[in-house]
C-alpha cells in the first residue's frame, strides 16, 4: 500500500496562502481561518523563508535614523496586523522598545505576546472598517506586513495607518504583486497623495518578500 507523504510546511503554507486569497476581505472567515493556523503559522512560513517582517524592520530602522529626531528606543511603533509578532521581533532585534500591535484574533496576538516585546496588542482589529482604538497622531512610525494581501485588507486600510500616525511620521507597508495588480492600491496611494494625506518617500519594487513571490516595499510619509 502506498503511503502518501506528509506535507511540508512551506507547501502548507503556499497553500494555506493561496487560500487566503480567495476569502474576500471578510473579517469572520478570515478570523476563523488564522485562528486555526495560529499555533504553526510560524513554522509554516518560517520553511519558506519569509523575508517580509526583516524587510520592513530594517527599514523603519533606516527612517529613524535618516528623519527622526528621537532615540530608537523612544519612537512609537504601531504593528499593524501584528499576526504572531515575527515584525515586532525583528523591530526589538534593531532596538525598538515602544512597539504596541493588533490583529483579528485572539490566537495570533497571543503568540505575539508570548515574545515579549509588545507593551500593548488590541484583538477583533479589522483594518477594512477602522481602528477606534486608536487615536489621531498616535505614533511615530506604522509597519503593516502582510496584511495588504489578496482577501485581506483593501486600499482603503492604508487612511486609516495614516490617521493613526503623527505629522511626519512614516507608514511602511508591503503589498505583493499580485494584490498590485488585482487592486487599486496605486490608485488609492494618488488619492492620499492629492489630498494632502501622504507623501510616497519611497517604493522598493520586487524586493524579496517569501517564497519566490516578491513584494513591493513601501514609505510614506505623513503630511504635517
Amino acid at each position: 500500500m502506498n503511503i502518501p507523504e506528509r506535507e511540508s510546511a512551506p507547501d502548507q503554507a503556499a497553500r494555506k496562502r493561496a487560500k487566503i486569497s480567495h476569502l474576500g476581505c471578510d473579517a469572520g472567515r478570515l478570523a476563523l481561518f488564522y485562528r486555526e493556523w495560529a499555533s504553526s503559522y510560524n513554522r509554516d512560513v518560517g520553511g519558506e523563508k519569509y523575508y517580509g517582517p526583516i524587510a520592513v524592520a530594517e527599514l523603519a530602522a533606516v527612517v529613524q535614523t535618516a528623519y527622526l529626531a528621537s532615540e530608537r528606543g523612544a519612537i512609537r511603533v504601531l504593528d499593524a496586523g501584528c499576526g504572531t509578532g515575527l515584525v515586532g521581533v525583528q523591530l526589538a532585534r534593531l532596538g525598538f522598545q515602544l512597539i504596541d500591535g493588533f490583529d483579528l484574533t485572539e490566537e495570533m496576538a497571543g503568540e505575539a505576546r508570548r515574545t515579549g516585546v509588545y507593551r500593548n496588542i488590541q484583538v477583533n482589529a479589522d483594518l477594512n472598517i477602522a481602528l477606534p482604538e486608536y487615536p489621531n497622531a498616535t505614533y511615530d512610525i506604522t509597519v503593516c506586513c502582510g496584511v495588504f494581501g489578496l482577501g485581506q485588507v483593501r486600499p482603503e486600510g492604508l487612511r486609516e495607518l495614516a490617521r493613526v500616525t503623527r505629522p511626519n511620521g512614516f507608514v511602511i507597508a508591503s503589498t505583493s504583486r499580485l494584490y498590485l495588480e488585482a487592486t487599486s492600491f496605486e490608485d488609492e496611494v494618488r488619492r492620499l497623495q492629492q489630498g494632502g494625506v501622504v507623501v510616497p518617500a519611497q517604493c522598493l519594487s520586487d524586493g524579496r518578500y517569501i517564497a519566490d513571490e516578491p513584494a513591493n516595499y513601501w514609505v510614506f510619509r505623513i503630511v504635517p
